[in-house]
């Protein structure tokens, strides 16, 4: 049972920071004052980044990749896992390739970006970790170059704000919602431009292919982002807890996920 509060919260957690937001920037030219705008503005900064988050059992998924990965950002070590609870993004898990040589490209000083190519994980198999039916399929932005130098890496702040810009799209890039038919849905991001390979109304069996991996949104390099909501649109989505059932991965998993750059063998 999801508690109402924090359901509540996250329905109006964007509304609320687009209004505080506003009366920061130009509640001065209507006459409200600052010991007003101030205090709505930092109630609904944290709701937006920390306030409302869902308890409840978790729901058992299936990994939506196979082969060698690892977690960028998990529920494991930290909730919400990237850093806010905004777009249903609370137990969010983001996964990239890590091939048993070393061949994933690490975080440095030089050079300040790469293709998308130089990647293992860009272009492999995206699965359904459920079966249910596509409410969503967005397939329309391009793949960008990394962000996985020093300095690409400080910027991703800046340049998150202004994705942020385009609404839920801006970050999680082509993506795919899959409905439950629980009350849940599947949320699958970073995806491949032109990989889509599903569309809204079609039924997928858990396991079939949906799309690959790709660095479309606000990611540093290629990588699959998968996340369950309480609503099809990330917009008014509270982020519900999952894991992966006994036996779907194998490596470092604690409580069926994996933990953040522990590689595992799903």
């Amino acid at each position: 049972m999801q508690p109402p509060s924090a359901v509540l919260l996250a329905r109006i957690r964007m509304p609320a920071m687009w209004a505080g937001t506003a009366l920061l920037a130009f509640g001065a030219f209507a006459g409200v004052p600052w010991w007003v705008s101030v205090p709505v503005f930092a109630a609904a900064l944290l709701v937006y980044l920390r306030i409302g988050r869902v308890r409840c059992a978790p729901r058992t998924l299936r990994p939506p990749v196979e082969g060698r990965w690892m977690a960028l950002a998990s529920p494991v070590d930290n909730v919400p896992s990237m850093g806010a609870h905004a777009y249903g993004q609370t137990y969010a898990l983001a996964l990239v390739a890590e091939p048993a040589d070393a061949s994933r490209p690490d975080i440095g000083w030089r050079p300040l970006s790469r293709p998308p190519e130089d990647f293992p994980g860009f272009g492999l198999p995206v699965l359904a970790p459920v079966s249910g039916v596509v409410v969503r399929a967005h397939d329309r932005q391009r793949d960008h170059r990394s962000r996985n130098s020093w300095p690409w890496v400080l910027g991703m702040v800046a340049e998150t704000a202004l994705r942020e810009l385009r609404g839920p799209a801006g970050l999680l890039g082509n993506h795919v919602v899959i409905d439950a038919g629980d009350g849940s849905y599947v949320l699958l991001g970073h995806l491949r431009r032109g990989s889509v390979v599903v569309a809204a109304g079609q039924r997928v069996e858990a396991g079939d292919p949906v799309a690959r991996c790709g660095a479309s949104g606000s990611c540093t390099e290629p990588q699959v982002r998968i996340q369950l909501m309480d609503h099809p649109w990330p917009l008014l989505a509270a982020g519900l807890p999952f894991r992966w059932a006994e036996g779907a991965a194998a490596g470092r998993l604690t409580g069926g996920l994996p933990e953040t750059w522990r590689p595992f063998r799903a």
